[in-house]
């Protein structure tokens, strides 16, 4: 799918690939956004801008000379962003940007919502953009947001977990917060890795004669470039706290182990002395005196019951219970 934004328009239009055989970029256009494109649809891109629109493979690609290049006299950037920011587990897909002297083009193969919200400011606000430069800048600070959102929501939980895990109460579902822990170190995996490419694609832009040598263009991409590199403190904060929370949770659960251990233990050294008295009087000897007596069982029960309140009394008074 291919979507066109125009200068002044209210929304974007989509174009019909069917009939773009003799199809022209209409020349105020501003921003090309090719959704899962097929490849007659890159084709037609090609054509119209004279460059290559790089493969979702090439996209997928790690290598900063396949992420970060000029191409054709275009600047070429991928940047990995979240998508389902709101559940427990978010994802991240490349996206490409395409610097040109006329429009912006992006490459995508999946809806993230910054560029959703970004849709939306530009048709409340038709004039927000005024060139591809501009559009692509403006597009980036709705994705630093969105990240700051993402990164807020991670936060929040793992403050909800730590309250969870030092709460005075004694039945806590360790297993279910060491699994929330994992996900909140997944998803703040996630998030740095997007925001440190999305901090070496503002250095990569800089450069840009488009941008280095125009003075708004520039303070703005500096500032988008201080805001990343927020996030990313803010982020090692955030896992610097699932670190912590997750050897916690662990140490009280080696506790929690320990405790139950430790009880188990106790009752098998307060049961051995009656066990013992049980098992000499359990014994078939004629020459058992006490057998004989009328009082010799409640004797025996007593000695058992002392034997096992002398070990309790000796645990309490060591400070052991």
């Amino acid at each position: 799918m291919i979507r066109l934004y125009r200068s002044g328009c209210a929304a974007c239009e989509p174009v019909d690939i069917d009939a773009a055989g003799g199809w022209t970029l209409p020349p105020d256009t501003l921003w090309i956004d090719l959704i899962d494109p097929s490849r007659d649809e890159d084709a037609v891109i090609e054509k119209a801008l004279d460059l290559s629109i790089p493969t979702r493979a090439e996209m997928s690609e790690l290598e900063a000379s396949s992420r970060l290049y000029r191409e054709g006299g275009a600047t070429y950037v991928t940047a990995d962003l979240i998508h389902n920011g709101d559940g427990d587990m978010p994802g991240i897909d490349p996206v490409t940007f395409v610097l040109t002297p006329g429009p912006l083009v992006t490459i995508r193969y999946f809806d993230p919502r910054p560029f959703t919200q970004f849709t939306d400011k530009l048709e409340r606000n038709p004039a927000f953009c005024t060139s591809g430069i501009d559009t692509f800048l403006n597009l980036m600070e709705a994705i630093i947001d969105r990240s700051s959102d993402v990164l807020s929501k991670t936060a929040n939980r793992l403050e909800a977990v730590g309250n969870h895990v030092f709460s005075d109460r004694k039945a806590i579902g360790f297993e279910h917060l060491v699994t929330k822990l994992g996900r909140a170190h997944i998803a703040n995996a996630r998030i740095e890795q997007s925001l440190a490419g999305l901090s070496r694609v503002f250095a990569f832009v800089g450069l840009d004669d488009r941008i280095e040598q125009a003075g708004e263009p520039r303070e703005h991409l500096k500032s988008l470039s201080r805001d990343a590199a927020s996030l990313l403190l803010h982020n090692q904060a955030v896992a610097a706290g699932i670190n912590f929370q997750l050897s916690a949770a662990l140490g009280l659960i080696n506790i929690q182990q320990s405790s139950i251990f430790k009880i188990f233990s106790i009752f098998t050294c307060v049961l051995m002395p009656p066990t013992l008295i049980a098992a000499v009087y359990g014994m078939n000897f004629d020459h058992m005196p006490e057998l004989r007596w009328m009082d010799g069982y409640p004797i025996a029960l007593f000695a058992m019951a002392v034997s096992a309140a002398l070990p309790l009394l000796w645990f309490k008074r060591k400070g052991w219970l």
